[in-house]
């Protein structure tokens, strides 16, 4: 699933870098290195940090935090097989909340961390098939 690395591009608006809510950080890096081929590393300071499988997006696990699950904004994470990903998810204590339809519009899924954080799945249309 990972993709070569490559120099971020910067850019004005650019969304770059994401916090998320973890219990264990080393635990929920383990997740997304599983099912999205995150680079996993640690940061100076000990913290427990990532870069995305194209090296465009950055961020970090953090304890004391609330989960995600709550809220109406949702943060899609780009896959080339969404059911491949989605049984990745379950597979590695991952929730399914929403699940894809390859003839839907948009292909889409959304999905639980172990820890109950709620994020999407996009595929694009071209690599469905349809």
């Amino acid at each position: 699933m990972a993709a070569e690395q490559r120099q971020p591009d910067y850019a004005n608006g650019k969304i770059c870098y994401i916090i998320i809510p973890a219990e264990d950080p080393a635990a929920s890096a383990d997740f997304y290195r599983r099912c999205f081929g995150w680079n996993i590393r640690q940061r100076s300071g000990g913290e427990v940090s990532f870069d995305d499988a194209v090296g465009q997006v950055s961020g970090m696990w953090m304890t004391g935090l609330k989960p995600n699950k709550d809220s109406d904004m949702r943060i899609y994470i780009m896959v080339d097989d969404i059911a491949k990903t989605v049984d990745e998810i379950k597979g590695n204590g991952g929730t399914i909340i929403k699940d894809f339809d390859l003839n839907a519009r948009e292909v889409i899924a959304d999905f639980a961390d172990p820890v109950g954080n709620v994020f999407g799945l996009y595929q694009e249309r071209a690599l469905s098939g349809k």
